[in-house]
């Protein structure tokens, strides 16, 4: 039951990311929305690995490992994607 929630949370999430891709026009805010949709599909990603291994399956460690290596490389590419937008800023208002 509890895979069955966190797979909606994450397609929300995913949904609600997307919906944010495309309406927001500040970059900030579209870098948000981007990480809320890969924390959807982060979320998806190991509620699928969840419902197998409740399936009587033994538990594979892999997508466990894959979800937390997205998350440190999600993290990187948002600070240097945080870093862009604001020394664009900064050119911007220089010149």
């Amino acid at each position: 039951m509890s895979a069955t929630i966190f797979g909606l949370l994450g397609a929300a999430l995913v949904g609600i990311g997307l919906f944010g891709l495309l309406v927001r026009r500040d970059a900030l805010l579209r870098i948000l929305a981007f990480n809320l949709l890969g924390g959807g599909v982060f979320l998806v990603f190991g509620a699928v690995a969840r419902r197998g291994a409740g399936a009587g399956l033994p538990a594979d460690p892999v997508p466990q490992a894959i979800i937390l290596t997205g998350i440190v490389v999600a993290f990187a590419a948002t600070t240097l994607a945080v870093a862009l937008v604001l020394r664009l800023a900064a050119a911007k208002d220089r010149g």
